[in-house]
């Protein structure tokens, strides 16, 4: 297994700068104020031939034990006992603070290996380390994070113990895993869900909108099928991202969106379906994702109440109806198999592989059944049709005069290929290619 190493410190000493650093991403945010991370933020790097696993934490205050601090410090409390290394690091321009001594106390005490790593070094001598042996910790490493300085020579101290890259070769995983991001508005319950299918207490789960910021992944394993699940960040409105940082998660989301293969769009039955949602829903349809909708907190809900949102649903996201829609409670964990099920489902439909004499025969059929209407002087002839791409399904039609055929047609077609192959789940695009006159140039 690839051996983990933790970043944690009190907030803003750079901790999130180290971890872009390690896996050489801009995975985690970064912003000059404390207490920007929040959650474990989990990154792959390799130095040399040494392949590691990274864990960046929010701010470690052992001393205040209230609200979203108290969650963040128990984040950071579970990265240090999953780590086989803790990198902890402390602000060579600050100087050595009591929080510090609080961290290093506590940090004895797990029985983990320590790396003490003075930050933010650049331009200082070997003097600005020695207050910091004060911290019972053995040698201060300094380093500059946002430079690079001192980097790689920590790093190769760190992992001298582990094992390289080839001996690990022999316990490689090959089988696919399912990349699934939760997207939604704040508060629907995406850190709620995601901890519900693992089991675990991974994500803060705060009853405060908004407590998410970063795009967080999480390995999950369900039936010997591997997931990657992504927490997302809560869209809000344009006219309601204030804060640069909001900014910067919204791109995360969109990000996160745009490589998974099956995004879940998390409903709030209480909240109903709001402009919001079916603006996020728009996205996801661009990005060609495939997608399950589910309605979270539906246990609560009387009859009425019910019937209200399914008809919301029909109204404002009508443009989904190739969309499994489930009702679920990510709090109960009720519906949450039927929900991976889903998943699977689209997962299949996004990767389908279409033969080309199958999508002929079928679209010989459609027309058939229903001709394209005429356009001009004549009608659109169809001759043959093949699979253009995946995730999500291409269908590309050739023939004569297809630039004439209407929306309408096109949307015939999509349901028709849509029931013939079971590709409910995914968004399906129709391309139509014209085939080209030979004898266009003598006419």
């Amino acid at each position: 297994m690839l051996p983990v190493i933790a970043i944690v410190g009190r907030p803003n000493v750079g901790k999130s700068t180290l971890f872009n650093r390690l896996t050489r991403s801009r995975d985690a945010l970064v912003a000059d104020f404390p207490g920007l991370t929040r959650d474990r933020h989990y990154g792959e790097g390799k130095v040399g031939d040494k392949p590691y696993l990274v864990i960046d934490t929010g701010g470690f205050e052992p001393i205040r034990t209230e609200g979203i601090v108290k969650e963040m410090t128990g984040q950071a409390q579970l990265a240090i006992t999953e780590a086989d290394a803790i990198l902890f690091l402390v602000d060579a321009r600050d100087g050595l603070t009591p929080q510090d001594l609080r961290i290093a106390q506590s940090l004895r005490q797990s029985g983990k290996k320590v790396y003490l790593v003075v930050n933010k070094a650049e331009g200082l001598s070997d003097v600005a380390k020695a207050e910091f042996f004060e911290l019972a910790l053995g040698e201060p490493h300094m380093i500059s994070s946002a430079h690079g300085q001192g980097v790689r020579a920590l790093m190769d101290m760190v992992l001298e113990p582990f094992e390289t890259e080839e001996e690990l070769e022999a316990e490689k995983d090959l089988q696919h895993k399912i990349k699934v991001a939760i997207a939604g508005r704040p508060n629907a319950g995406k850190s709620t869900l995601i901890n519900a299918l693992i089991g675990e207490e991974r994500l803060i789960a705060f009853d405060m909108p908004g407590t998410t910021r970063d795009a967080i992944e999480v390995e999950f394993n369900y039936k010997d099928q591997d997931y990657t699940l992504i927490d997302t960040a809560g869209l809000r409105r344009k006219g309601k991202v204030f804060e640069t940082v909001e900014k910067f998660s919204v791109i995360k989301t969109l990000q996160a969106i745009e490589n998974a293969n099956v995004v879940v769009l998390l409903l709030d039955a209480h909240a109903g379906i709001a402009e919001q949602d079916a603006n996020i829903a728009g996205y996801i349809l661009e990005s060609g994702r495939a997608l399950v909708v589910a309605v979270n907190k539906w246990d609560d809900l009387g009859d009425y109440e019910r019937q209200r949102v399914k008809e919301e649903l029909e109204r404002k996201l009508h443009f989904l109806r190739w969309a499994k829609i489930l009702y679920i409670s990510a709090l109960h964990r009720r519906g949450l198999g039927q929900l991976l099920e889903a998943v699977n489902a689209a997962h299949r439909a996004a990767f389908v592989k279409l033969s080309t004499p199958k999508l002929t025969r079928s679209l010989i059929e459609a027309v058939t059944r229903q001709p394209p209407p005429r356009a001009g002087g004549g009608r659109p002839k169809m001759r043959y049709v093949h699979q253009g791409g995946m995730n999500p399904p291409v269908i590309v039609v050739h023939g004569n005069a297809l630039r004439d055929v209407p929306e309408s047609y096109r949307r015939y077609l999509e349901g028709w290929f849509r029931d013939q192959f079971n590709l409910s789940g995914t968004p399906l695009r129709i391309e139509f290619r014209t085939n080209k006159n030979p004898y266009a140039k003598n006419e």
